[in-house]
C-alpha cells in the first residue's frame, strides 16, 4: 500500500511509535526510526522492519531540541532524499496536580510533547512533497481533560489546533494534516497504573477494554494511504467508546 514511500515516525523505539513504524514497514513503507533513549531498542525496532524488505535506519535525536531535529532531517535528506509520512509521535509524562507540579514538569511536557511537533515539522516539511502525509499521534486527554494532567492536556490540546491550521496551510499543496486521538494504550506509560484504576477505567470504556498499540498503528497507516487522500484536518478517537 506504502510501496516506495519513506516514513519518519519520532519516538519510535518502543510503544505506539515501535507498532507505527512496523505496520508502515508491513505496508511496504522505507521507515526512519527516531529515539533519544532506548538502548538497543531502536537497532531491533530497525531489523524488525527490515523483514518486510524495506530499508529502515535509526536517528537519535532529542525532538525537544530544535538543533538536534535540524541535524535528524540533514541526515534523513542525505539517506533518502525525501519525506513522504511524517508521524510525530515522541511524548512523555510528569503526572501531578498544578498545586504539585513544577516548572520543570510543565516545560518538560510542553517541550517534548508539543514544541517537538514545531520542530520537526518544520524542519522536516522541505522534504515532503505533493501529496505528502503529517500525522500527529494526540490524546483524548486533550480533548477532555484528566485530572493531575495539566501540562499532558494542554500539550495534547495544542496538537489538534496545530493540526487543523496546518492542515488549512498545506491543502494547497495536497499534504494532508492529521491527529489520532488515543484513549488508554497498553505501553509502558500506562503499565503501572493501579490494578483497581485500570478496572475502573476499563470499566468506563465501550468496549471494556484497552487498546493495543496496533489499533493505533492501523487507523495511521490507514491515514498514511492513498485510501484517505481526501481527509485532513481531521483527529480521530482511538478510544474504544471512552470519550462517548
Amino acid at each position: 500500500m506504502l510501496k516506495g514511500k519513506t516514513a519518519l515516525i519520532t519516538g519510535a523505539s518502543r510503544g505506539i511509535g515501535k507498532a507505527i513504524a512496523i505496520e508502515l514497514a508491513k505496508n511496504n513503507a522505507n521507515v526512519v526510526i527516531n529515539y533519544y533513549n532506548g538502548g538497543e531498542e531502536p537497532q531491533k525496532v530497525v531489523e524488525e522492519a527490515k523483514k518486510y524488505s524495506v530499508e529502515s535506519i535509526a536517528v537519535k535525536a532529542d525532538v525537544s531540541n530544535f538543533d538536534e531535529v535540524k541535524q535528524m532531517a540533514e541526515a534523513i535528506e542525505k539517506k533518502f532524499g525525501k519525506i513522504d509520512i511524517l508521524v510525530n509521535n515522541a511524548g512523555i509524562v510528569k503526572d501531578r496536580t498544578l498545586k504539585n507540579m513544577t516548572v520543570d514538569d510543565w516545560n518538560a511536557v510542553i517541550n517534548t510533547n508539543l514544541n517537538s511537533i514545531f520542530y520537526v515539522t518544520k524542519s522536516i516539511l522541505p522534504l515532503i512533497n505533493e501529496g505528502g502525509r503529517i500525522i500527529s499521534i494526540s490524546s483524548i486527554v486533550g480533548q477532555y481533560g484528566n485530572f493531575g494532567q495539566c501540562n499532558y492536556a494542554a500539550s495534547k490540546a495544542g496538537i489538534v489546533g496545530f493540526t487543523k491550521s496546518l492542515a488549512k496551510e498545506l491543502g494547497k499543496k495536497k499534504i494532508t494534516v492529521n491527529a489520532v486521538a488515543p484513549g488508554s494504550v497498553k505501553t509502558s506509560i500506562t503499565k503501572d497504573i493501579p490494578l483497581i484504576r485500570k478496572k475502573l477505567m476499563n470499566y468506563m470504556i465501550a468496549l471494556k477494554e484497552e487498546a493495543e498499540p496496533e489499533d493505533v498503528a492501523n487507523v495511521v497507516a490507514f491515514l498514511a494511504s492513498e485510501k484517505a487522500r481526501y481527509i485532513t484536518g481531521a483527529v480521530i478517537n482511538v478510544d474504544g467508546g471512552l470519550s462517548f
